[in-house]
């Protein structure tokens, strides 16, 4: 029996790597004589640097970088080097976690150590830099970004704009005299799942500006300076990126990356399966267990089980989902390569209660799924 297991970390429990291991185990007490292979895995959010690396042998890189507000903050990157590849999670740079709800402020806040991370990657020969754009605390439209990729963001006098997407507004001309040269000569791939587009009541500001502090006229004011800047691009490159799928991901950092580093933007799952090689390691299993915190109808916009069920699916292979909790509409997943999907309690218990023993839970259910595959291949 060859099965593989490819989940996702358990948010504010276990790391992708934690849940695998604990499946791993419970299958084995079943199965002792099983061949597993564990392959964590990500959707371009938390954890997606980790799942690669720990399949790929990659190495963790730390640099000291601009926050969101400026302030410094010590940043992790993933480095392959035999592949030459980066991995870039812009939260660790420009994420949301450094923020107190109090000091979020979608109009002022920065992707500057972003681009700072961007440069540290190009200074030791990448020749792809992955970006994963989940948890961002900005909505400059990756300004920042370009900043410390050296573009400049001039006003009508000339002076630089102040950092931030409401600065925006006061935006006359971009000025890429300084632009980093190697931008040209290395490939850059966007691993996201959000697909919103810059600007409009589906974009960067209206659907995500909120959560990061911005008021409703904030909001407006956001997505006409976004809007503005997306103007003054056109007009500079000969091309609209705003309307693409992605360009309002990570406040818009999306569209810089689109419209500037031409980079691809791709499914965070197809991407992390990609680096991991999941697709052939499916092939000739018996089975793949897959899993996330809470596996749910949304599931379906790009999330790890569905990503690792299409591929299973093609594959002809059966999947199996362990979950901390089935949400609302999950059987709509058993449309799309889904066998069967589990949840962990058994039991009345609160959220603090299942992340705390979520190891064990995990392991417990998989030897519960473990025991009824055995009995019905015994009563074949």
């Amino acid at each position: 029996m060859k099965v593989i297991i490819a989940p996702d970390s358990f948010k504010d429990s276990l790391s992708a790597q934690s849940v695998a291991k604990s499946i791993a185990l419970g299958w084995q007490t079943i199965f002792p004589e099983a061949e597993i292979l564990i392959c964590p895995m990500a959707d371009g959010g938390e954890g997606s640097i980790e799942a690669v690396l720990d399949i790929c042998k990659g190495e963790w890189r730390e640099q000291s970088v601009q926050g969101p507000l400026g302030n410094p903050v010590l940043a992790r990157w993933g480095w392959l080097k035999t592949e030459k590849i980066a991995l870039i999670e812009m939260a660790q740079a420009s994420g949301i976690q450094y923020l107190t709800p109090t000091q979020r402020d979608a109009c002022i806040t920065s992707t500057f150590g972003t681009g700072e991370l961007i440069v540290a990657a190009l200074d030791v020969g990448a020749k792809e830099i992955i970006l994963t754009l989940g948890g961002s605390a900005t909505n400059d439209a990756g300004t920042g970004l370009l900043s410390a990729l050296g573009a400049r963001l001039l006003d009508k006098n000339h002076h630089p704009i102040a950092a931030g997407g409401l600065a925006l507004q006061h935006l006359a001309k971009i000025d890429l005299t300084d632009f980093d040269p190697r931008i040209a000569k290395t490939k850059f791939v966007l691993a996201a799942d959000v697909t919103n587009p810059l600007c409009g009541e589906n974009g960067a500001s209206y659907i995500f500006g909120p959560q990061k502090g911005a008021t409703p006229d904030q909001v407006l004011q956001l997505d006409q300076a976004l809007a503005h800047f997306a103007d003054l691009s056109a007009l500079l490159l000969g091309h609209d990126k705003r309307n693409e799928q992605g360009s309002g991901a990570a406040g818009g950092l999306g569209f810089a990356a689109k419209a500037y580093l031409n980079a691809e933007f791709r499914s965070g799952v197809e991407v992390i399966a990609e680096l991991n090689h999941l697709s052939s390691k499916i092939q000739g299993a018996d089975w793949v267990i897959t899993g996330e915190g809470k596996f749910d109808g949304q599931t379906l916009n790009g999330k790890t089980p569905f990503g690792v069920a299409q591929i299973a699916q093609a594959a002809n292979v059966p999947v199996i989902v362990i979950a901390g909790a089935l949400g609302e509409n999950y059987q709509t997943l058993y449309d799309y390569g889904v066998s069967a999907a589990f949840s962990l309690t058994s039991g009345p218990m609160n959220l603090n209660e299942a992340c705390i023993n979520a190891a064990d839970l995990i392991y417990e259910r998989t030897i519960d799924i473990a025991r009824l595959i055995k009995m019905s291949d015994i009563k074949k």
